[in-house]
């Protein structure tokens, strides 16, 4: 079975770290703003009725209830059907925490949502994308999981490219429809990427293996 080496989670917890760090402490500035408004103006140039419907689709799987029904519908098969309990609670504690690391950080930073050509409307506050690191943590944790079943460096190469194709189309959605700066994603993926690695490490050093 394929290894990753031990410093790379370490590796990609500090890189998460940092990027949230400098991303949270600089939504306020400029260099922000100008980052925020390039790449607004360039994927909402996208826009056509087809995509819209697309990324209306992407934006419905990556939160609300169909995610919740999705992540129910995967815990009744890692219970039910093939019995890997300890994966189905790494699942539920990766989500519910990632939900309460969201409604944590929206509360703290109290950013309020871009107004400007808005193609579905939603409430609350904007910092961190709450559907980016929905999507980062359920997805990657999926990943994850499937990846530790899969010993084929093929399989395991397809498991992450559909799982960040998923991650980053789901992201993008929320800037096209204009419910998101493109630096709450990127702060929600940081987030969800520091959540979800320290999730791992401490599941692998339950379970005595490594990822």
């Amino acid at each position: 079975m394929l290894k990753i080496k031990p410093f790379f989670p370490i590796a990609v917890l500090i890189v998460c770290i940092l990027g949230f760090g400098w991303t949270a402490l600089n939504i306020r500035g400029d260099q922000i703003r100008d980052f925020d408004r390039i790449i607004t103006a360039s994927v909402q140039g996208w826009e056509t009725p087809s995509l819209t419907i697309v990324m209306k689709l992407f934006t419905t799987i990556g939160g609300g209830l169909p995610l919740i029904l999705l992540m129910i519908t995967v815990m009744v098969i890692l219970h039910t059907f093939l019995g890997h309990r300890k994966e189905l609670i790494f699942l539920a504690v990766v989500m519910l925490g990632s939900t309460l690391i969201n409604w944590g950080l929206k509360t703290l930073f109290h950013r309020v949502r871009p107004d400007i050509h808005r193609l579905i409307e939603v409430a609350g506050y904007s910092f961190p994308s709450g559907h980016s690191m929905a999507a980062f943590s359920f997805y990657g944790a999926l990943a994850y999981l499937i990846w530790s079943h899969i010993p084929s460096l093929l399989g395991r190469s397809s498991v992450i490219i559909l799982s960040s194709l998923f991650i980053f189309a789901i992201g993008t959605s929320r800037i096209y429809l204009g419910v998101h700066y493109p630096s709450d994603v990127i702060g929600g993926y940081f987030v969800s990427g520091c959540w979800l690695i320290l999730t791992i490490m401490l599941y692998d050093k339950y379970m005595g293996r490594r990822a």
